[in-house]
């Protein structure tokens, strides 16, 4: 969304893009307090994350706990906090309730299905990719292909609805979402994916999301009980100045983390020249968690000078007639 321009007042470019980042502390400022040279740290940043070097004010950076790897630390923050923050700080989830989720194969999806296990009871249904389901069937209790008519399925196992919808999509799963939910139940947006689905910026694209948005009435909610959200980790961060209650939240996933009862779901590493592939993986929806941007992969080649390539099983196959530069690089796979 960054890359096409679709999020509000987006940056001028050139820009560095990212949010998030982990690593060693090389310097500190004169008065900084709590963090030393040669700490492991994560952080947020407003935007130039993807660098070997960041500087980052010190109320956006957290130390790491020993055990946690650089690659995890990267993949922890943003996801992390948004779903512990739009579960228990805006829909105030508790035993017994239940939960939908778009994208389920995603890093927020994923952060969702594992911080609803730390409530009893809580039943998740996951919306995603079909291919995905394999992967993700033990976190999410009922998954379904994001190309059905999930409605009727989730009415099946629960007619009265679910008490939590979160949906980054956007687009016609607005009212679909406000549709699926109980008497007080709580439908908050968190993205608007739908909206990039060409490699450039498209206005019909744009224009066609939000005019699938069925407008909401103010009337029908009070009626209806419902209630609708919206929810920017970043803007609460970069304009809001809400550090001290992410701080807040991020000690008590930390806490979790330690407790073995979370952990981030990294897809693959990628070096920092291979990020058009990287967010290529993103764009056609083929990552189950989050992919890392590692300063110290050396990117995969591309073997175009070879007549053959390599297959997993050692054996040499033949290169399909082509442009070689139109080949991907294959990332390393955790």
């Amino acid at each position: 969304m960054v890359r096409q321009g679709t999020i509000d007042n987006p940056p001028k470019p050139p820009l560095v893009p990212g949010f998030e980042c982990s690593g060693i502390v090389e310097s500190v400022g004169e008065n900084t307090k709590g963090f030393e040279i040669g700490d492991r740290v994560m952080a947020f940043v407003n935007y130039n994350a993807w660098a070997e070097v960041v500087c980052a004010p010190v109320d956006f950076v957290y130390k790491m706990p020993d055990e946690m790897t650089f690659a995890e630390a990267a993949a922890f923050s943003l996801n992390f906090v948004a779903a512990y923050m739009m579960l228990f700080e805006v829909a105030n989830l508790r035993e017994g309730m239940s939960v939908l989720v778009h994208s389920a194969g995603g890093g927020v999806g994923q952060a969702v299905a594992q911080l609803c296990s730390t409530v009893p009871n809580v039943t998740v249904f996951g919306i995603s990719s079909c291919f995905k389901h394999a992967a993700i069937r033990d976190s999410v209790a009922h998954l379904f292909d994001r190309n059905v008519d999930y409605i009727q399925e989730v009415k099946k196992i629960t007619p009265e609805g679910v008490d939590i919808v979160l949906d980054c999509l956007c687009g016609e799963n607005t009212g679909k979402g406000l549709s699926l939910l109980k008497p007080l139940g709580t439908y908050i947006l968190y993205g608007a994916s739908n909206m990039v689905t060409g490699e450039t910026k498209s206005f019909f694209s744009f224009a066609k999301s939000w005019w699938q948005v069925e407008k909401v009435n103010p009337i029908k909610l009070y009626e209806e009980n419902k209630v609708i959200a919206g929810f920017s980790l970043l803007n609460l961060l970069f304009k809001q100045g809400r550090c001290g209650l992410v701080k807040s939240v991020m000690d008590k996933l930390l806490c979790l983390y330690e407790q073995k009862k979370i952990k981030p779901v990294v897809d693959s590493l990628w070096a920092l020249e291979e990020v058009k592939e990287a967010m290529q993986r993103i764009h056609d929806r083929g990552n189950i968690g989050k992919l890392i941007l590692d300063v110290e992969k050396s990117p995969t080649p591309l073997m175009a000078s070879d007549s053959t390539e390599t297959s997993e099983a050692g054996e040499e196959e033949e290169e399909p007639e082509g442009d070689n530069d139109s080949k991907e690089r294959m990332p390393f796979i955790h």
